[in-house]
């Protein structure tokens, strides 16, 4: 049987080689003794004594082998003046260098020495990080400490709920260097001094929304709350300065002693405990106090690197426009658009037969659809709309009557992958109609302006008279099995990903005509191109969810109401899997129209339950 090679990268100096010799023993112990797994194990360093590397040498077995390699050729290509801070040492940037320096690896696994490893790692490297550049698991720091969390926020611009601990790592090596992570850290660095995480901030600045999220067990951090039985730790983590080497009252420290006490290093890291001075640990305390300052003063700085992007790189009206989106977030005005609509005139009635088409009506929707087909196809192949995936196209497809078709509502360009979605669910016998805004039927000019009156719109309007035509004509076109497109949240809200609170009117639609809601969702992530607004094109996935349909048992307003609050818990459940947090808004004040769902008030998370 051929053996499957697992690659295992630590890093360390001569300090720190006993205690990477006490995680190593940790993993040896309980990683499958299947002769099926060759494990690699790498210490990078710059520099350890032979009579140090032998200490651990001895460890070699049939299923372990071991090699010590010199990464100070790398560090020097780099940079001699790496930031550093406190207890952190060059060492914490080798795991950078690993996708280059080993060029025969499409995977593997690297570790922080201060882990004690109680889970079988071929478990580890057995996920699937091919859609992504690593795989890691939530700092807790971020997620429990609300200073850590505002800081990633605002300085770094990754979510508290998606900024990982780099101490575990499962490495896309291949991804790494097709995406050239390596270079990209250069640049950054050239560019930008992160000061408090240091090279976690650079992988999560660069990884970000390119992260296969592992079950948090992978790397059980010692800090805050852990919502799981310490025994369910796959990996423990002893971060910043709780290290059982210093403090004998370390939490879970009796986990690393008792693998310590197997090893030929246990009186050296005794001494260590022992030889410790009260003077060392008033200095730990003061350098986390000194770490939650640096990062206040990294938040207060004018050219922090969220504001110099804001400022230097970003269009200003693009910056403007997440300004006011954060602010009418925090005011609760959901419902509100953040961008101008254009110049708009009253459509009259005698002015639109809706969905009824005439034989020129009918020559102008085919020249519309060619036109919309053709500049469709130019946006995907410049790469400036991007749809990475449809999921559930079955639910689509499987349609047997007309439908309300409900999707979230932040680019002028998302009705164009809704139809895309449409013509790949293969449902010639039943039109797709979009509902638009009255302006952008009576006012938009040129090009758009064409596509926006011939492509199977049913605009809104201000007059009584022209709305009615506008609902007789929905309800005509349900019945007949078509479907219509309906944002429900009303307003568009320009890359923003949480699903806002939802109004009722393609409820009221569903119900009266006992047809479906076909529940649609579009998450987001940034690409690897950065677009001239400066900002990073999204690709989009379209998630297509089961029809909800009605529950005619109901009278009319809690029927509507039953339609409205079971739409939004479906697009609440794919954002959270999705984006791997929870839905929560910055408001204090969230109006009637909106479903309330304990989430969607501002709380606290672990993080951990997301993965389970």
């Amino acid at each position: 049987m051929k053996s499957n090679r697992i690659p295992i990268f630590y890093a360390c100096d001569d300090n720190f080689v006993k205690y990477t010799l006490v995680s190593i023993h940790s993993l040896m112990q309980n990683a499958s003794k299947s002769i099926r797994y060759h494990y690699i194990i790498y210490i990078l360093n710059n520099g350890i004594s032979k009579e140090q590397a032998a200490k651990i040498l001895k460890l070699k077995n049939l299923q372990f082998e071991f090699h010590f390699v010199d990464v100070g050729e790398h560090l020097n290509r780099l940079t001699a003046n790496l930031p550093v801070r406190d207890y952190y040492s060059k060492t914490t940037y080798y795991r950078l260098f690993i996708p280059d320096m080993f060029p025969q690896y499409d995977k593997a696994i690297y570790l922080d020495s201060d882990t004690i490893v109680q889970g079988d790692v071929s478990k580890l490297f057995e996920y699937d990080v091919s859609d992504c550049y690593l795989g890691a698991c939530r700092e807790q720091a971020m997620v429990q400490t609300e200073t850590y969390g505002d800081y990633v926020e605002q300085v770094v611009g990754v979510s508290r709920y998606n900024f990982f601990n780099a101490g575990v790592l499962l490495l896309n090596c291949k991804s790494c260097r097709e995406k050239n992570l390596l270079g990209k850290f250069s640049e950054h660095l050239e560019t930008y001094n992160f000061v408090v995480t240091q090279d976690e901030d650079y992988l999560n600045l660069i990884c970000k929304d390119h992260v296969y999220w592992l079950n948090q067990r992978w790397n059980t951090e010692v800090y805050g709350d852990i919502p799981y039985p310490i025994e369910e730790a796959h990996v423990l983590h002893y971060i910043m300065v709780n290290k059982p080497w210093h403090y004998k009252d370390c939490l879970h420290g009796d986990i690393f002693w008792a693998y310590a006490k197997k090893t030929s290093v246990y009186p050296e890291i005794l001494a260590d405990l022992e030889s410790y001075t009260d003077e060392q640990r008033t200095r730990d305390e003061m350098s986390m106090e000194n770490l939650l300052a640096l990062a206040r003063a990294e938040m207060s700085r004018s050219d922090n690197y969220q504001r110099l992007l804001n400022t230097s790189i970003r269009a200003r009206d693009r910056v403007a426009i997440l300004e006011k989106i954060a602010q009418f977030e925090r005011e609760g005005r959901f419902s509100e658009d953040v961008e101008d609509d254009p110049p708009s005139r009253t459509l009259m009635p005698d002015e639109i037969e809706y969905g009824r088409k005439g034989l020129i009506k009918k020559a102008k929707s085919r020249m519309a659809f060619a036109m919309a087909r053709r500049f469709v196809n130019s946006l995907i192949e410049d790469k400036k709309m991007i749809i990475k995936e449809i999921r559930g196209l079955e639910n689509f497809h499987n349609l047997d009557c007309g439908a309300i078709i409900t999707c979230n509502h932040f680019n002028a360009f998302d009705s164009f992958a809704m139809q895309i979605a449409y013509e790949q669910a293969d449902q010639p016998n039943r039109e797709f109609y979009r509902v638009i805004r009255e302006g952008n039927y009576t006012s938009f000019p040129g090009f758009y302006g064409f596509l926006m009156r011939n492509c199977n719109t049913l605009p809104l309007s201000s007059n009584m008279h022209t709305m009615m035509k506008f609902m007789d004509a929905v309800d005509r076109l349900l019945k007949e099995g078509n479907f219509v497109l309906i944002y429900p949240e009303q307003s568009m809200w320009w890359n923003y990903r949480k699903p806002k609170p939802l109004q009722e009117g393609a409820y009221i639609f569903a119900f009266r005509n006992s047809v479906p809601v076909l529940p649609c969702f579009i998450t987001m992530r940034d690409s690897d191109i950065l677009g001239d607004d400066g900002f990073y094109i999204q690709e989009y996935t379209i998630h297509i969810d089961k029809p909800i349909y009605p529950d005619k048992t109901l009278p009319y307003k809690a029927g509507v109401k039953d339609l409205m609050t079971r739409n939004f818990e479906v697009w609440k459940q794919i954002y959270e899997q999705e984006y791997h947090m929870p839905l929560v808004y910055e408001t204090e004040d969230v109006n009637h129209s909106v479903i309330e769902s304990p989430s969607m008030r501002k709380e606290s998370c672990l993080g951990n339950k997301m993965v389970e």
